[in-house]
């Protein structure tokens, strides 16, 4: 996003609807990334703005509080003690440092055992119970282009299972509690983004309201047993397929066909 990158955070109001924050630590382990919320008055304002104040609202006011005695302390809203009632109080005021965040270190092509600045980037992470993905940004730009089979005998001579990218999308999934499923047709497969625990019906949701309200029920094939099959008809015939009504709770991975009828 414009000016993240020459320190304009601050300023960026626009990031503070976005569900987790991605941060690139700098050369100096310590601290590695800062980021400031709002002063004091700014909190304030944000409070009395969303109905929060010490008048309208004392929970609101209370947590405003215990948010401002936290950040003073250079805590992180994320890393304080929160029921699940003061997290809903709170989301509405988007502070940057109550959301997820993911770390990314960029090391190079060996630095990935005995780093120092590596390892205090972990060890920072670790106080505020974050991850941390270190990557390597001129292997991962070297093989961004490559065809896959190049791509693996490249990984191969690195001593690398997979690109960077794959675990930097992977922790940020779990950090966010996310999960996959696909639908599939003749000509294009499609992947939608779920949350974990949520149903075939909210999944079809997902796809169109229609496909929620007129649920009937999923046809669903692992990804595995479609790949291996080689499609949804060879699925089929080796009973790969289940039937499932709208509670069922879909899995990382399904391949989902929806009836419905509106």
């Amino acid at each position: 996003m414009a000016g993240v990158g020459e320190g304009q955070l601050g300023e960026a109001s626009h990031l503070r609807g976005l569900d987790a924050g991605l941060g690139r630590p700098s050369r100096d382990p310590d601290p590695p990334l800062e980021v400031r919320e709002p002063s004091e008055e700014g909190l304030a304002v944000a409070v009395q703005a969303h109905g929060l104040g010490e008048d309208a609202e004392p929970l609101g006011h209370r947590l405003e509080v215990e948010a401002q005695r936290g950040l003073d302390q250079g805590k992180p809203v994320r890393t304080l003690d929160w029921s699940k009632e003061e997290h809903a109080v709170l989301d509405p005021l988007f502070l940057l440092t109550a959301k997820p965040a993911l770390y990314v270190a960029n090391v190079g092509e060996h630095g990935f055992e005995g780093n120092p600045l590596l390892d205090a980037v972990e060890r920072y992470t670790a106080s505020e119970d974050t991850p941390v993905v270190a990557i390597c940004a001129s292997l991962e730009a070297q093989i961004a282009d490559m065809p896959n089979e190049d791509k693996q005998l490249f990984l191969d001579d690195m001593g690398m299972h997979e690109p960077g990218l794959n675990r930097v999308i992977r922790a940020g999934y779990k950090l966010l509690g996310l999960e996959t499923f696909f639908t599939a047709g003749p000509r294009e497969v499609h992947a939608w983004q779920l949350h974990i625990g949520q149903t075939a019906s909210e999944a079809a949701g997902t796809i169109h309201t229609d496909f929620e309200r007129g649920f009937i029920r999923a046809e669903v094939i692992a990804s595995e047993d479609y790949v291996a099959c080689g499609g949804e008809q060879r699925a089929k015939e080796a009973g790969k397929m289940r039937l499932e009504g709208r509670d069922y709770v879909v899995r990382d991975g399904d391949v989902i066909y929806f009836r419905f009828n509106v």
